[in-house]
């Protein structure tokens, strides 16, 4: 059941490094991330819109997508985007609550959208819960149940999620509130129309990721949230309560340039990362799929206005240095890509002047026997995306006190 196939799209170092190219779109923000309402919303989770994808035959159905939870609160709202659809979707039933096991829920609270039980959202269009009481605590396992009433034609999501999301069969109907699994009879790996989940927690703050397949979590381990931002909460949460960690990863995301349906990292930095509520500091871990099309002058200018723009917005900007791909098993790399990485490296390692800390992600995975190649304990297998262990040296290559989050944190 629902079968699909995806174009590849992209120039030749996005081809290679993509695997497959991501369909995705600008859409306006759902919300700025100032704090104007006076409920201190933060940022717990998000994900960005990245394809869309023709259904035929859809209706009455329910999906049920579990998220794992930063930083805690005492509301909860969802954020949902229709935002790549040419067609309405209606939502005709929301829940949100504590995960059990696989498809099941401890208990499913119920979301209403301006007061009411069902919203439409229009083609290119966002929609934003009412807050639904109840505390959520930090590193949870939040599932978010859409009923989908009606024909549904197409669907925005987040390809490639690395998560289990499950799904009632066609004219199921709705079964949101069920706390149950048993209706949920088949599965996909993406998060469809839902794009953020927030806290009220008027004291914190978010950190936003913004990156590519590697930030996304491409070749961690399945349903066990092992992708670097998720593991960088776990360290930001441990020594300081109240810190959002939001994953702003796209595959195959470039700093200079982009497509219709998947705009460059400049063009989704107000939707992904600048919107973001309670945002406070950027992790700019971009790069390198720009190496095999842009120059490293290229990839440095994209940085510096990012870095600036994200300035402008009183938010903190940390820079990551590129990871090595010498031998990605897809190709790729040449001497003339490595010279134009080592370059762009040496720049956000001595650019204070534009970033106000920096991670040094590449020195944390590379072999140091050759550092054009990632150490064989880091490697996924591929040579160019991280295991688990990777994506663990990343999380541990930031410095806490660089985010700006207030409290003293070593």
């Amino acid at each position: 059941m629902a079968v699909r196939t995806r174009a590849t799209r992209g120039g030749p170092i996005v081809l290679l490094l993509a695997l497959i190219a991501v369909l995705a779109g600008p859409v306006a923000p759902a919300e700025a991330g100032r704090r104007t309402d006076g409920h201190g919303w933060t940022g717990t989770w998000a994900t960005a819109p990245s394809e869309h994808y023709e259904v035929s035959g859809m209706s009455e159905v329910t999906v049920r997508m579990p998220v794992h939870t930063s930083v805690g609160g005492s509301r909860v709202r969802v954020r949902l985007s229709n935002a790549y659809a040419t067609q309405p979707v209606t939502i005709g039933h929301a829940t949100v609550g504590p995960r059990d096991a696989g498809s099941a829920v401890e208990r499913a609270y119920e979301v209403r959208f301006g007061e009411k039980r069902q919203v439409t959202i229009p083609a290119g269009g966002t929609a934003v819960s009412d807050p639904v009481p109840f505390p959520l605590p930090a590193g949870a396992d939040l599932v978010v149940s859409l009923y989908l009433s009606g024909q549904v034609t197409h669907i925005t999501d987040h390809w490639w999620a690395q998560q289990t999301v499950y799904w009632t069969d066609y004219g199921a109907g709705d079964h949101a509130a069920d706390t149950g699994g048993d209706a949920f009879t088949w599965t996909t790996t993406s998060w469809p129309f839902l794009s953020g989940v927030d806290v009220s927690a008027p004291r914190a703050r978010a950190v936003v990721a913004l990156g590519d397949s590697i930030t996304d979590g491409s070749f961690s381990t399945a349903d066990t949230n092992r992708r670097w931002p998720d593991l960088l909460s776990e360290r930001l949460n441990a020594c300081r309560p109240g810190a959002g960690v939001l994953n702003a990863g796209i595959t195959s995301n470039r700093i200079t340039a982009g497509t219709e349906t998947n705009p460059s990292a400049l063009d989704r930095l107000e939707r992904d990362v600048l919107s973001q509520p309670g945002a406070r500091t950027l992790i700019l871990f971009e790069g390198i799929n720009d190496l095999g099309g842009a120059s490293a002058e290229q990839i440095i200018a994209g940085m510096k206005t990012i870095a600036r723009r994200a300035h402008q917005r009183g938010m903190r900007v940390v820079g990551a240095t590129i990871t090595p791909y010498m031998g990605f098993t897809w190709g790729g790399w040449t001497e003339e890509t490595e010279a134009r990485r080592r370059q762009v490296n040496a720049f956000v390692r001595h650019s204070a002047h534009v970033f106000d800390d920096y991670a040094d992600f590449d020195r944390a995975v590379r072999d140091p026997a050759d550092p054009r190649r990632l150490g064989q304990a880091y490697d996924s297998g591929d040579h160019l995306h991280p295991n688990d262990a990777g994506m663990q040296a990343f999380a541990d290559a930031v410095d806490l006190t660089s985010l700006g989050l207030g409290r003293g944190c070593s």
